[in-house]
């Protein structure tokens, strides 16, 4: 879907405040409020906006640590790392996974109470995935910055 800078702008705005309804988007975007929610259903449609979340507080819910792990598998075969993206998937402490170039083929971040949650997620969750041969962790000291895709980034596109 091409996107326009309409549309763009929306985005932007629901990138900003997700829960924002169609008036409150007419009176930031020059258009009607029926305009926006037929730009937004195109959108949600053709997958442009794949939908919509809460910004959650991690460690509000007891979640202090964030976990990189470098994951090398057994073999680079089409099966093995389709075996492996479907079983990490399905891993509830795994918040984001990477095919990587380089030394090692996935990246993960996780998510954990403590350094004691994280032993029972290496055992239980990481050191079960299919064809695994080197896990490599390191623990983030602190978050800089964590957001939606920037305007900025969004503005450059040409969607």
């Amino acid at each position: 879907m091409a996107l326009d800078a309409l549309d763009k702008a929306i985005l932007a705005a629901l990138v900003e405040d997700g829960r924002q309804s169609q008036v409150q988007l007419a009176e930031r975007i020059p258009l009607s409020a029926t305009a926006i929610a037929r730009r937004i259903k195109a959108m949600e449609e053709s997958g442009v906006i794949e939908g919509y979340q809460a910004k959650v507080n991690r460690r509000e819910l007891g979640l202090h640590m964030t976990v990189i792990v470098h994951i090398a598998l057994k073999s680079q075969s089409e099966d093995l790392l389709g075996q492996f993206e479907k079983a990490v998937a399905t891993a509830p402490s795994v918040i984001s996974c990477h095919l990587m170039s380089g030394e090692d083929d996935y990246l993960l971040a996780v998510l954990a109470r403590d350094l004691a949650d994280f032993e029972r997620i290496h055992k239980e969750q990481l050191s079960r995935l299919p064809g695994v041969a080197r896990l490599k962790s390191s623990f983030a000291v602190r978050e800089i910055t964590s957001r939606p895709l920037p305007t900025s980034i969004l503005a450059r596109t040409s969607g």
